[in-house]
């Protein structure tokens, strides 16, 4: 059944702003925990059921794989930025023709990165000094994730599109009916099955494969700008052009950051496998909190592409305001809260003493002043969605990235412990946040002066 574009949208362009953001943001917080829920099975399943080899191998992959698919996870910030403007200035053919340039993309990109992926597991798992007695596991788990890769865009770029309308609500009922079918199928093909790691990953990409679907689904079934016509799929090398421009830079940003968090992986590597483990659960715990304050610099990244494409840039300040307070609140609390019951939440992952408490010294480190990385992530947001996407990008690689690296080849080196490791987190938000702060008080000036509407027009 058709609904109409009205019914499954929202003006970000119009009316109160405080509880708009919320409101607009609560189911995407709401997908992003349910999905870490329903990927945390993966972990819990094979600590559980399998064994502490198992759990490391899981937990040793994520900063590779994040490393390896961010680039393409960039490029559909640029397809919600480009459809967030275009809505806003009410050009329903560039809205269109950025779907269907964005959809076929993410399966070509998706195929490109799954080859890419699975032909280099190993190499770059050695690379990455992962312990001997898991990195056979590791590479079975991480090559079957890839896989799936094209499913995996497609979603991405699909509900990328989705959000920058102000569709919300979809993306979170698809993710729950998917969710479900992977702890189903985790529990079947680890217990019943036996699979081990080969199990719980082909669950994921099960699952991952469904959600697609429904996403996909539901864009050819909108009327309006937004609406998917299978025949229509081609490439626009204009909005390619725009969606590379905008976009690659925040995958660049995001794929170095994933690059030093594999040089810390690889530097918690060399303390063993049970640190490997207690570091993994410990990261599982930290990304609900971090999922909370993240969907505020999604929302301000719509936000602020639909006023600016309106021509409303003083209510990009006023939405930044409102992100800002939020993700601040939900990090002043949840990131306190995982450190206060860290013990009972690492005990779902596994049961193994020396395994809790490395994940509890992470969680006091990281998870206790994990409000500065939300309030960090809103103001890269709010540059994006305004146009400057470069710019975030040099100062997070030479704040986070660069000060990572450095950190870990001096500091780390003069100091060869976890806590000394896991440091290097609050240190680089804090300074990330205060340069972007910056950055954008001189930004804002000019656009205080007004577009022109040359300008407003470059998207």
């Amino acid at each position: 059944m058709f609904r109409t574009h009205a019914q499954r949208t929202m003006d970000m362009t119009e009316g109160k702003l405080f509880l708009k953001v919320l409101f607009f943001s609560l189911p995407i917080m709401f997908s992003g925990i349910l999905q870490l829920i329903f990927n945390a099975a993966d972990t819990i399943v094979v600590g559980r059921f399998v064994g502490k080899e198992a759990l490391a191998a899981v937990g040793s992959v994520g900063s590779l794989n994040n490393m390896i698919i961010s680039l393409f996870i960039g490029l559909s910030v640029g397809v919600n930025v480009l459809v967030a403007r275009y809505t806003g200035s009410r050009e329903d053919a560039n809205v269109s023709n950025t779907v269907h340039t964005s959809v076929l993309l993410s399966v070509i990109g998706g195929a490109a990165l799954g080859v890419f992926g699975f032909a280099l597991a190993r190499p770059l798992l050695e690379l990455m000094g992962t312990p001997m007695d898991v990195i056979d596991l590791a590479t079975l788990y991480i090559r079957i994730i890839f896989v799936g890769m094209p499913v995996q865009m497609l979603y991405n770029f699909c509900s990328a599109v989705l959000r920058a309308v102000g569709d919300t609500k979809r993306p979170l009922y698809f993710l729950t009916i998917s969710g479900i079918i992977n702890v189903i199928l985790n529990l079947v093909f680890v217990i019943v099955f036996n699979l081990s790691v080969a199990g719980v990953a082909l669950a994921t990409i099960i699952s991952q494969a469904v959600s697609a679907a429904l996403v996909t689904r539901s864009l050819m079934l909108m009327d309006g700008p937004t609406h998917l016509f299978l025949r229509r799929l081609r490439i626009h090398r204009r909005i390619l052009w725009h969606i590379i421009r905008i976009g690659l830079p925040a995958g660049i940003q995001s794929c170095v950051f994933s690059l030093s968090n594999v040089i810390i992986q690889s530097s918690v590597n060399s303390f063993g496998s049970v640190v490997v483990a207690g570091n993994a659960a410990a990261s599982n715990v930290g990304n609900f909190v971090y999922q909370a304050m993240n969907t505020f610099q999604q929302a301000i990244t719509c936000f602020a592409g639909q006023n600016i494409g309106a021509r409303k840039p003083r209510r990009v300040l006023s939405s930044m305001y409102a992100c800002l307070f939020w993700a601040l609140l939900f990090g002043l609390v949840f990131g306190p809260l995982s450190c206060i019951f860290g013990t009972q939440l690492l005990s779902f992952y596994s049961t193994d003493a020396d395994v809790i408490a490395t994940g509890l010294e992470r969680l006091y480190i990281v998870c206790g002043p994990y409000f500065l990385c939300g309030i960090m992530d809103v103001m890269t947001g709010v540059l994006r969605g305004i146009g400057y996407s470069l710019l975030p990008m040099i100062v997070s690689l030479l704040g986070a990235c660069a000060f990572r690296i450095l950190w870990v080849m001096t500091v780390f080196v003069a100091v060869p412990t976890m806590a000394c490791l896991m440091i290097s987190y609050p240190v680089s938000w804090a300074l990330t946040f205060l340069t972007l702060v910056v950055i954008f008080a001189v930004l804002w000036r000019k656009l205080r002066k007004g577009y022109s509407a040359g300008e407003l027009s470059a998207y």
